[in-house]
């Protein structure tokens, strides 16, 4: 396993990240899709063995059993030191008054209840899973500073939203002498490329790391066009789902599922494969988050670390792209609704 810098720091991370998000007991309200422990335990210590030490996880996930199923595999299997663990906020976590959010006190609380589900002292990278537009971004800010010096966290990460915001959180951290974001980790795939506009060249001018969700496009991206959205996981994600992949000729990603399906047969390769490929090529990108529910997803992706896809087929990958909706950090009702209090007029939908 070849390591790569995240971002500008000097953190070493695999150039493959497992994400949690697949671990949690279905009794703990994670989707069906979900692995239970006794599942996601052998699973962990296949990537470990096979050199992967970056591990993506949160506290919402099955409302925190994700984090307490990796840290007791990583306890079990790995050398804490060896390892990068990274865990974000901001969902619901309980019912009433500071149960979600990125206040300080929300922020303070959260950190405490993530360490002890981990079994750890720190957290390598801490995240705030999308922005908080009920709380002052200062606020926000100001607080994660604190956890740095605390020794509670190592390094701070954002997560998807408008790139302006990402721009003003990052000039508030250097204005102040804050600690800095050193990630953004955003939805980028050969079937969602909008980030291409202005998320990522702003984070390759700022140093910043991307880590990417949903890599394979829900599955999309590992299986034929008849087959694509037959996944578990684009079954019980619905109209959200289709709203990710939604460009205005659906034939556009027909093509590119097509391209992906002959570049791969021609290699002898898995679909998968090839998709994560492309995303190695890019720059910016540090590391896609896989959701491994298998050895295969972990041997696949690990595959893709070989692959140097030649000019022509980028350009077989690429061309058919048309521009389709974004959501672009806007995750819930509610948080669209903070919007449009705090700028009235705006036409937001």
């Amino acid at each position: 396993m070849q390591y790569r810098k995240l971002g500008t720091t000097g953190l070493d991370v695999s150039p493959i990240a497992i994400g949690a998000m697949t671990y949690g007991e279905p009794d703990r309200g994670h989707p069906v899709w979900s692995l239970g422990e006794d599942e996601a335990r052998p699973l962990i210590k296949y990537a470990l063995d096979a050199g992967i030490n970056f591990f993506d996880t949160a506290n919402m996930y099955s409302n925190g059993s994700s984090e307490e199923i990796l840290g007791r595999a990583l306890k079990d299997f790995a050398n804490r030191d060896d390892v990068v663990i990274a865990t974000k906020l901001r969902h619901p976590m309980r019912p009433g008054p500071n149960g979600r959010g990125l206040s300080r006190k929300a922020i303070m609380t959260e950190i405490d209840h993530s360490l002890r589900r981990l079994g750890a002292d720190y957290v390598d990278l801490y995240q705030i899973h999308r922005n908080d537009h009920a709380t002052p971004l200062e606020e926000t800010l100001q607080a994660l500073d604190d956890l740095v010096k605390a020794g509670k966290v190592r390094y701070l990460g954002a997560s998807s939203m408008p790139a302006w915001e990402f721009a003003k959180a990052l000039h508030l951290q250097a204005r102040h002498g804050w600690a800095r974001f050193v990630s953004m980790q955003d939805h980028y795939n050969l079937l969602a490329r909008e980030e291409e506009r202005e998320m990522i060249p702003l984070c390759l001018d700022e140093g910043v790391g991307t880590i990417v969700w949903s890599p394979l496009a829900r599955g999309r991206l590992a299986r034929d066009w008849d087959e694509a959205k037959s996944t578990t996981r684009s079954e019980s994600d619905g109209a959200f789902a289709d709203a990710l992949y939604s460009p205005a000729d659906e034939n556009a990603n027909r093509a590119i599922i097509e391209a992906v399906g002959r570049i791969a047969k021609e290699r002898g390769v898995t679909r998968a494969t090839i998709a994560l490929a492309w995303l190695h090529r890019q720059p910016v990108v540090t590391a896609p988050l896989v959701g491994a529910n298998s050895t295969k997803h972990v041997d696949d992706a690990i595959a893709s670390l070989d692959i140097e896809l030649t000019a022509d087929e980028v350009r077989a990958l690429q061309a058919p792209y048309t521009p389709r909706n974004d959501f672009q950090g806007v995750s819930d009702e509610a948080d669209l609704e903070a919007i449009r209090a705090r700028i009235p007029g705006m036409a937001l939908t």
